[in-house]
C-alpha cells in the first residue's frame, strides 16, 4: 500500500477548508482608502452565494459615518479626519446575518517612487526584513518598505528573505522554534502579524509584502497565499498592503481571494501586455529585464500597470529609470534616491 506523507494530507485537508471557505457567503470591498477630503470610498461586492435580491446595510456607529448608495458604493458623510476608521456593514443570508468591519485609510501615502528594499537597513544599523528597518523606512518617508514572507512547519508566517536562518529551514521548523530566532540588531525575527501591526500605526508608508515560493511544493506556495490573505484581511491592513510574487500562481490565489488588491510580478518573462489581461497592478521587475526591455516601461503605463524595477543601488540605474518615468524603485539606498528626487523636484 502507497501511504501519503502526513504533510501533504494536512494540506490536502488546509486547501480542502480553504476551498470550502471561499464557496461560503462573504463581503469585500473595492477600495479600503480615502484621499483627504473626499468623501468616495468604492463599491462593496457581495458574494453570488447570497443571492441577487441580498441587500446590505451599514450598522451600529459606522451609520453615523458612512452612508451606502443602490449601487452599494460606500461613502463618508464627511471627510476622514483620523489615520482610519472601522466601518460595519452587514447583509442577511437567509435567517442569518453576515457581519464584516472594514478599515478605510486616509490615503495619504507616498508617491516618491522609493521602496525601501527588505527595510531601511543598510546605513541604519538595522537587521534587513526587521521591525527597526520598518520603522527607518517610515522615518526616512519612503512611499513603500518591502519585506518577505514564509510559513513555519506548523503554519505560522514570519518576516524573513531566506528559506533558512541560523541553520533552521523556515518551512521546517515549528514556529515555537522560529520565534526564539534573534536577528543581528537584537530584535527576535518578526511574525506577520507584528509587522502588520507595526505598519498600520502610520498612513505614509505601504507595506510591499512578498510572498515567497514554496522550496517544497507549489501546494505549500497556495496555502501560504491562502494563509497571508486571511491575516491582511483578519488585522483588516488591506489599506496597507501591496502583493508581490516570483510565483505567478501565488499571485492569481491572492486575486482570487482579495480581487481589489495591487498585485505585481517579479519574475520578469511575461510581457506588459500578459500581466493586463489578468489584470495585475503591475510588473516589478529586475533592473537587467528593462535594460534589455526599455520599451516595456511605456507599454506597461499605456496598459495602465504600475513599472517597479529591483534592486537598484547605483546613481547611474537610478538616474536612467528616473528618466523613464519608472512608478517605483526598490533600493537598499533608500536615502540616495530621496536625495535624488529631491534635487529633481527642486529644479
Amino acid at each position: 500500500m502507497n501511504l501519503v506523507p502526513s504533510w501533504k494530507l494536512l494540506f490536502c485537508l488546509f486547501l480542502g477548508l480553504q476551498t470550502n471557505a471561499m464557496a461560503q457567503a462573504h463581503l469585500s470591498l473595492t477600495k479600503y482608502t480615502c484621499k483627504p477630503g473626499a468623501t468616495q470610498v468604492g463599491r462593496v461586492v457581495v458574494s453570488p452565494a447570497f443571492g441577487r435580491e441580498a441587500k446590505v446595510k451599514v450598522v451600529g456607529a459606522s451609520a453615523k459615518r458612512f452612508t451606502l448608495g443602490k449601487d452599494n458604493t460606500l461613502a463618508l458623510k464627511k471627510p476622514l479626519d483620523t489615520p482610519w476608521v472601522d466601518v460595519v456593514l452587514a447583509v442577511e443570508q437567509g435567517q442569518s446575518i453576515v457581519q464584516d468591519t472594514f478599515r478605510i485609510v486616509r490615503d495619504e501615502f507616498l508617491v516618491n517612487r522609493v521602496i525601501a528594499h527588505r527595510g531601511a537597513w543598510k546605513n541604519t544599523g538595522a537587521t534587513e526584513n526587521s521591525i527597526g528597518a520598518l520603522q527607518h523606512a517610515i522615518r526616512l518617508g519612503c512611499a513603500g518598505s518591502e519585506f518577505d514572507v514564509h510559513m513555519s512547519a506548523d503554519s505560522m508566517l514570519f518576516v524573513h528573505h531566506d528559506h533558512e536562518v541560523n541553520g533552521l529551514h523556515l518551512e521546517k521548523s515549528p514556529a515555537a522554534q522560529l520565534a526564539q530566532v534573534k536577528l543581528a540588531n537584537g530584535e527576535l525575527m518578526p511574525t506577520l502579524a507584528a509587522y502588520l501591526q507595526e505598519g498600520q500605526k502610520q498612513n505614509k508608508t505601504r507595506l510591499i509584502l512578498e510572498i515567497k515560493p514554496s522550496a517544497i511544493s507549489k501546494e505549500r506556495g497556495q496555502a501560504l497565499a491562502s494563509k497571508v490573505v486571511a491575516m491582511v484581511q483578519q488585522y483588516k491592513a488591506q489599506g496597507w498592503v501591496d502583493y508581490i510574487s516570483f510565483d505567478y500562481d501565488i499571485l492569481k490565489k491572492v486575486q482570487e481571494l482579495e480581487p481589489s488588491a495591487n498585485i505585481s510580478y517579479l519574475n520578469g518573462e511575461k510581457a506588459p501586455s500578459l500581466l493586463a489581461n489578468d489584470k495585475m497592478y503591475g510588473l516589478d521587475y529586475h533592473q537587467s529585464v528593462l535594460q534589455k526591455n526599455p520599451h516595456w516601461i511605456p507599454e506597461a503605463h499605456q496598459l495602465g500597470l504600475t513599472v517597479n524595477v529591483w534592486t537598484v543601488n547605483t546613481p547611474e540605474m537610478m538616474d536612467w529609470l528616473l528618466e523613464r518615468k519608472a512608478d517605483f524603485i526598490t533600493t537598499n539606498e533608500p536615502e540616495l534616491l530621496l536625495e535624488k528626487i529631491k534635487k529633481l523636484s527642486a529644479k
